[in-house]
């Protein structure tokens, strides 16, 4: 079942069956926020501002933003990541279509049917889209990566570095790191695509044979071959990034088939 309602107007203002309580100092900067995300100024999958920056730019407390952009999540506008920040998770359609936001975590990426995709995609499935995908898009993202973008992977690779044996974190780092490249590209298509396949392999029956794949030395491992990746990315070094992540795409579809 999906929440259906006009792009201009703020999905709560005419709902009253799920609508949570919070102030309406909250819910006032929860609708300015949506309205830039509506405009377009925060586009589809981009991370906005801190919480701090927001507080300043609004001159209110951080304990108000959090409330706001815990609303906002709500709603599915956007989507919180514990380490990672805030990022836009609403599409607004084109002319004369309505948008529909899912109501349920993962039910629905647009007219996509996500739990759908995770229970019928094979692991051969995923490895021949990711192997089309994730090259080209780290390509894109050497040419493309501005200098704020690469700082903000250093800080998630950063995160990355710090996991010894927490696989559930350090799977949802690596795919916000693989994310956040995504962006990078500066290719509004390419992300879109990226986060279909990001938002099948958080679905359970995915997440569950990944974090049996994450053993300490599997950890190590990925992170010794991403920072080679951010390394490649930071020189500009095409041909040496296209062929790491060949490498990690390969060798993940290898512990899948090992772990099937």
């Amino acid at each position: 079942m999906t929440q259906s309602y006009s792009p201009d107007v703020a999905p709560w203002v005419n709902d009253v069956t799920r609508h949570p309580l919070v102030t309406p100092q909250a819910k006032e900067i929860a609708t300015r926020i949506f309205a830039r995300i509506a405009s377009g100024e925060y586009p589809f999958g981009t991370r906005i501002p801190a919480e701090r920056e927001l507080a300043a730019e609004f001159e209110d407390t951080r304990a108000t933003i959090r409330q706001s952009l815990e609303f906002l999540a709500i709603y599915e506008i956007v989507s919180r990541r514990a380490g990672s920040g805030t990022f836009v998770s609403y599409r607004k359609p084109s002319a004369g279509q309505v948008a529909a936001q899912p109501t349920g975590a993962g039910a629905a990426f647009g007219n996509i049917n996500i739990n759908q995709l995770a229970e019928t995609a094979s692991p051969f499935a995923m490895n021949i889209a990711e192997s089309i995908l994730e090259p080209e898009m780290v390509r894109l993202a050497t040419i493309y990566m501005s200098t704020r973008d690469l700082g903000e992977l250093a800080s998630q690779l950063a995160l990355l570095e710090t996991i010894v044996t927490e696989s559930d974190r350090f799977a949802s780092l690596e795919e916000e790191f693989m994310m956040q490249i995504a962006r990078g590209t500066h290719n509004s298509l390419i992300v879109a695509m990226h986060a279909i396949l990001y938002e099948v392999r958080r679905q359970p029956q995915w997440a569950a044979s990944r974090r049996q794949m994450l053993t300490p030395s599997k950890i190590r491992s990925i992170q010794l071959l991403l920072r080679s990746l951010y390394d490649a990315l930071q020189r500009r070094d095409v041909e040496t990034a296209v062929e790491l992540i060949k490498l990690h795409v390969a060798s993940t579809h290898e512990d899948m088939i090992y772990e099937s």
